[in-house]
């Protein structure tokens, strides 16, 4: 009998094991972690909107890891698209415009030619046109699946901001006539930096310009949701408090960096990017 009890709740254990391990396979929201026909069900079922985010590998100072946006954008926007409620995920761009590679003619790089983050090893650049055009191509594959919204973002400034701006107004051009809709997502990167900018001012903090307090901040907080107490992302003794030109490649101070500011500011992207994204997709414009 014994026996008998001790078999009966090792299956009970067994089941409970298999049913969260299928249920983690399927609740994400993360179409990399879906299967072709979750994909085509959760669209039948509502999930008429794709957030595509794009992000950038490069260098953020001796104490942070390169992957920096990757981070946040992969961390972020499955949480954007859980709050919007009708929203799946398409993998993250790793890679944005973020500096001249110093090719000066086939087969030559001069180093002095290097511009941006390009001049520090282990960053990725694309060209504006190949940026836009991964987007654009991504774009067409959700809207071929059969979403209905299309919404690109990005967590990099500059040309790559721009770009996607020109590839969702020459997509909307296409599809809206069509019922299906590509919209650009700037406030979670423009306006977040706005709200940053006052609290730091507010606060007597260093405003963030690049790889800062800000920035920091960010990849503390993530690295601590997603690696828990086994920080994988940051290195504390090499983080500094350096300016644009002195060799760190960082204009910021990164040991002012906390994980509570890390959370303000993430939450502040997310609240800011599902609100844009309400009110564009109900003015279907």
């Amino acid at each position: 009998m014994v026996w008998i009890m001790k078999s009966l709740a090792i299956s009970i254990v067994l089941v409970v094991l298999l049913s969260s391990a299928l249920t983690a396979q399927t609740s994400s929201l993360l179409i990399e972690d879906m299967t072709w026909t979750e994909v085509r069900d959760a669209i039948a079922a509502g999930k008429t909107t794709a957030i595509y985010y794009a992000a950038s590998t490069e260098q953020n100072g001796p104490g942070m890891a390169l992957g920096r946006h990757v981070f946040i954008a992969h961390y972020l926007a499955p949480k954007i698209a859980a709050q919007l409620g009708n929203a799946l995920v398409y993998p993250t761009m790793p890679f944005a415009p973020t500096g001249d590679w110093g090719l000066t003619r086939p087969g030559v790089i001069d180093p002095a030619k290097k511009t941006d983050q390009m001049r520090y090893a282990g960053s990725v650049s694309l060209s504006e046109e190949t940026f836009g055009a991964v987007a654009h191509d991504v774009a067409v594959s959700a809207i071929s699946a059969g979403f209905k919204n299309v919404v690109l973002m990005c967590d990099h400034g500059g040309e790559a901001q721009s770009r996607l701006a020109k590839v969702a107004e020459e997509m909307n051009k296409e599809w809206a006539p069509k019922g299906i809709h590509v919209y650009y997502i700037p406030d979670l990167y423009y306006k977040e930096k706005d709200v940053m900018k006052e609290y730091m001012q507010k606060h007597g903090l260093p405003v963030d310009l690049h790889a800062g307090t800000d920035d920091t901040s960010e990849v503390l907080y993530v690295d601590k949701m997603v690696n828990g107490e086994s920080s994988k992302w940051i290195r504390p003794g090499k983080l500094v408090n350096a300016r644009e030109g002195d060799g760190t490649g960082v204009n910021g101070d990164q040991t002012k960096g906390t994980v509570d500011l890390g959370k303000m500011f993430t939450d502040v992207k997310v609240s800011l990017a599902v609100q844009q994204i309400k009110q564009l997709i109900a003015a279907g414009k």
